[in-house]
C-alpha cells in the first residue's frame, strides 16, 4: 500500500494520512496503472464489492477505528465522524473525540483536512468546485469552532491540477460573484472561448483565508497527470483514494 503522508506542522497528537490507488485488491480498470492491483475504497464505483472491504480492511489496520465513511454528494453538509450513520449524505467531517476518524473520497476533487494547534479537533471536507463554490469549507471550519478549535490549520490534498482543470464559464462566474479576488484562480484557454484553466487550490486558499484559516500546507499535486493517482476526467471509470484525519 502506497500512502501519502500530510508534510504540515500539525500538533503531535494528530494522525493523518491519504491514499494513492496502487498497493490493494482491485484489478483494472481500478488497479494501479501499470497492470498490477489498485486500493480503491470507493464502493459506489462498480468495483466488485467485496475486494472494496478487502482494501478498506487493509486501510483500517493503519487506523484506530472503521473511518466514518460517507455519500458524497458535492454539497455542503457537515457531520460528526462520531456520531455519523453509515453512508450519510455529507461533505464535510469533524470529530472532537480521540479515535473517530474523518474521512473523504475523491478522484480530482480536492480533500482538505483541518486541524486546531491545540490538537483538540480535526476535520476533513471534499472540496469540488460545486460544493467549494458552495461553502463545504466555509461550514467544516464553523463546525471545528463550535467544537471549541480556534487557531485552525488545513492540509490540501492531491487534486486536478490548474494545468488539467479546464472549465466552463459558469464555474468561474460562481466563484467571483462570492468574491472578485477569485479572478486571478482562472485562466483563459487559448482558442476556447468561454473556457478557462482553474486553479481549484488557489480558489480554496482563498476560501480558507477569509474564514480565518491562514495556515495553508499542500496544494502542489495533480491527480490527472500523476498516474499513481485515480482520476476521474483522466481515465472515467476509475476507484477513488481517501485522505484521512483523527485525533490519537
Amino acid at each position: 500500500m502506497e500512502l501519502l503522508i500530510p508534510e504540515w506542522d500539525a500538533p503531535a497528537n494528530i494522525g493523518a494520512l491519504a491514499t494513492l490507488r496502487a498497493g490493494g485488491y482491485s484489478a483494472h480498470p481500478y488497479g494501479d496503472g501499470k497492470g498490477g492491483l489498485g486500493l480503491n475504497l470507493g464502493a459506489h464505483v462498480e468495483d466488485d464489492s467485496a475486494l472494496v472491504a478487502k482494501n478498506r480492511a487493509l486501510l483500517r489496520r493503519l487506523l484506530p477505528q472503521e473511518p466514518a465513511w460517507l455519500s458524497q454528494v458535492h454539497g455542503t453538509t457537515v457531520v460528526d465522524a462520531a456520531s455519523a450513520s453509515p453512508a450519510v449524505q455529507a461533505d464535510g467531517c469533524v470529530s472532537a473525540v480521540a479515535g473517530a476518524v474523518c474521512v473523504m473520497m475523491t478522484a480530482d476533487c480536492l480533500p482538505v483536512l483541518l486541524c486546531d494547534r491545540a490538537g483538540t479537533v480535526v476535520g476533513a471536507a471534499h472540496a469540488g468546485w460545486r460544493g467549494l463554490a458552495a461553502g463545504v469549507l466555509e461550514n467544516t471550519v464553523a463546525a471545528m469552532r463550535a467544537r471549541g478549535g480556534q487557531d485552525l490549520m488545513a492540509w490540501l490534498g492531491p487534486a486536478i491540477g490548474p494545468a488539467q482543470f479546464e472549465v466552463g464559464a459558469e464555474v468561474r462566474q460562481a466563484f467571483m460573484q462570492h468574491d472578485a479576488a477569485a479572478d486571478a484562480a482562472f485562466r483563459s484557454c487559448a482558442g476556447k472561448p468561454g473556457k478557462y484553466l482553474a486553479d481549484i487550490y488557489q480558489l480554496a486558499r482563498l476560501r480558507l483565508q477569509a474564514a480565518g484559516v491562514a495556515d495553508i500546507a499542500g496544494g502542489g499535486l495533480c491527480t490527472v497527470s500523476d498516474t499513481r493517482f485515480y482520476s476521474y476526467r483522466r481515465d472515467k471509470t476509475t476507484g477513488r483514494m481517501a485522505s484521512l484525519i483523527w485525533l490519537k
